[in-house]
């Protein structure tokens, strides 16, 4: 059981599994979001992730047409985004967790906006922009999706 919490511990969590490789993700939305060179989320199937404290305090802000990032109101932490193309899926911030994670990723996606202070030294792949469905999915993202406008990939 994984289980997580916003900075001042009002907001909690868990879930038990994650669903399929994680990325780094470069993309200026996600470096904005995160305050960081790029986000680090999982996806978590829906039905498996629960609030075990502080619902009532999550506040949400849409980035963009159908992605909501949800955060803690009282400490500011992002804790998970929900994408309406994936509404299986939550996208877990693993800063956010409590429990061990050593996992590594299985990419760094949106390279091509990589923040020009940080220098990529682990091995795993990169991509400029998506990575192709066949070659890495995304699982809970926008990945293969038209409509996504620019700054708002994962």
């Amino acid at each position: 059981m994984f289980q997580g919490s916003c900075l001042c511990g009002s907001v909690r969590y868990q879930f038990k599994e994650i669903a399929g490789p994680y990325v780094y993700c470069h993309c200026s939305s996600c470096r904005k979001a995160s305050g960081s060179a790029f986000a680090a989320n999982v996806a978590v199937p829906s039905s498996d992730f629960n609030l075990i404290e502080g619902e009532a305090l999550l506040s949400c802000f849409e980035s963009s047409p159908g992605k909501r990032r949800y955060f803690c109101s009282k400490c500011g932490s992002p804790l998970f985004n929900k994408v309406g193309t994936a509404p299986a899926l939550v996208r877990v911030r693993l800063g956010s967790l409590d429990s061990p994670f050593t996992e590594p990723p299985a990419a760094h996606i949106f390279t091509s906006e990589k923040a020009p202070w940080y220098e990529i030294q682990e091995g795993a792949r990169q991509f400029p922009a998506w990575p192709k469905p066949e070659a890495l999915a995304v699982p809970g993202s926008r990945q293969g999706t038209t409509d996504v406008p620019p700054g708002a990939e994962t």
